[in-house]
């Protein structure tokens, strides 16, 4: 069984002898460049910062994001979590408290304060087992991601539907995705800063109980989304490898519906049919189709015996490109940018939040709800195309394609999570390096101890 690795020359350098640091917390994928602007940001300010690193996202391809965002380096801890959910639980939960009395044996005079992301596992996970090993609670970036869907029944006229989705009335229905709702909502239990993207964020947590401000003291503050900040770090960067090296296909032809599709609720059976019929469907009617294998992908096209299709349809039609998952992120970053590519057909909540910071490709949300419905409703760059049937979702894609004014709306909506969101997080932590990560509830009345009458055994 893999075991915790703690990096001792890494972790002393930003603990020992140190009031105050932070424990940047990641786990998957998207953790690796939304968390990167905070250690980034950290470094720049002087505040005591380490990754610790859950090692759920380990191998070459998942974990490049490490060395690609340049945080490898900062892994002061790897916790080595491997297995499925109950595992993955399991071990968190124990190997944080193995961790926790680490640091309270070799550092006693440091507060350490990990920051969790977003709504994996770990954000769900390690706040609670945080606060159970330590009596002291969490900061949680990019928090209070709620599933939100539009209140319509028609998903058959492309027109109405997206005016629905638009102008309509939406509600909140936090069924999906699982277990990230879950996740995002536990996780918010045991942290006491709560970093919230937009003010829709903040909304859904003032609504369940959590304070605005304790002391004047802001506890939910509105800072943007990390993700801008990912984005402009790979604007200029110099690729000694294009992504239309790796994939000259996508030069040779413009308009790219790139699709990616892994969410659990996507891989039931009649809502996976319904995507591969509608990618099939667009291929056949002559629209450039990239379709994304990631690992999940393939086991329900192998699951429902669909792979053999799809790799027919690689073999037949040169508008078809069948790739595994691009191991660099600056490469997806360098495509959508790039003008050959018309959308992104994608269950994944971080692309909602990218496409609505990048103008030249459209974001299509193959989903029912979605935990970002502010880049639908407020912003306008981004539609809901539920896997009902595979032509009903080829005919909505084939209406936002056709419609120059919907195409419009989409790549020019407003950009609503900020800028140098990685900054504004560490100076807060910063401004914060003396005060307790958690309060009694007399604490927090402003009763002060033995002053109003407290006898402590």
């Amino acid at each position: 069984m893999t075991e915790i690795t703690v990096y001792d020359d890494r972790l002393a350098d930003q603990v020992a002898g140190e009031g105050f640091a932070v424990a940047v917390v990641t786990a998957t994928k998207p953790d690796f460049y939304k968390q990167a602007p905070v250690v980034t940001a950290a470094r720049r300010q002087g505040l005591p910062c380490f990754v610790l690193h859950t090692g759920q996202h380990h191998d070459d391809l998942l974990g490049h994001g490490l060395a690609e965002y340049g945080i490898a380096d900062s892994v002061a801890v790897d916790l080595g979590i491997r297995g499925g959910l109950s595992e993955k639980t399991a071990q968190l939960t124990s190997r944080i408290a193995s961790f926790a009395d680490h640091l309270d044996e070799h550092y006693p005079e440091t507060t350490v304060l990990p920051i969790v992301h977003g709504d994996t596992l770990a954000a769900g996970i390690v706040p609670q087992a945080w606060a159970f090993a330590t009596n002291q609670f969490v900061a949680h970036n990019e928090a209070g991601l709620r599933g939100m869907s539009p209140s319509v029944a028609n998903h058959t006229d492309p027109e109405t539907f997206i005016d629905d989705q638009w102008n309509g009335e939406w509600s909140l229905n936090r069924t999906e995705p699982f277990p990230e709702q879950y996740d995002t909502f536990v996780g918010s239990a045991a942290s006491v800063y709560h970093f919230a993207p937009t003010e829709l964020n903040r909304e859904h947590l003032v609504r369940e109980g959590y304070p605005e401000a304790v002391d004047g003291t802001p506890r939910i503050p509105v800072v943007g989304n990390s993700v801008v900040d990912a984005i402009e770090m790979k604007v200029d960067e110099d690729l000694e490898e294009s992504v239309f090296d790796v994939y000259p296909a996508l030069e040779e032809r413009d308009d790219w519906i790139r699709v990616d599709i892994h969410r659990r609720a996507n891989l039931l059976p009649d809502r996976f049919r319904a995507i591969v019929k509608c990618v099939i469907r667009l291929v056949e009617a002559g629209y450039n189709v990239n379709l994304v294998e990631l690992t999940a992908t393939k086991r329900a096209l192998e699951n429902y015996g669909l792979r053999d299709r799809i790799l027919d349809l690689d073999e037949e039609h040169d508008n078809f490109l069948f790739t595994g998952l691009w191991k660099k992120h600056a490469h997806v970053y360098e495509f959508l940018r790039s003008g050959q590519c018309f959308a992104e057909l994608t269950d994944s909540g971080s692309m909602q939040e990218e496409l609505n910071h990048i103008d030249e490709a459209v974001c299509l949300t193959a989903r029912y709800n979605t935990d970002r419905p502010e880049t639908v409703f407020d912003a306008g760059t981004n539609l809901l195309v539920p896997p009902t049937t595979g032509e009903a979702m080829f005919d909505l894609v084939e209406y936002v394609h056709g419609t120059e004014s919907v195409r419009d709306r989409l790549r020019t909506g407003e950009s609503i999570y900020g800028a140098n969101v990685g900054e504004t997080i560490v100076e807060f932590l910063d401004d914060r390096r003396d005060d307790a990560p958690f309060e009694w509830a007399h604490e927090r009345l402003g009763f002060d101890g033995d002053e109003q009458g407290f006898e402590y055994l």
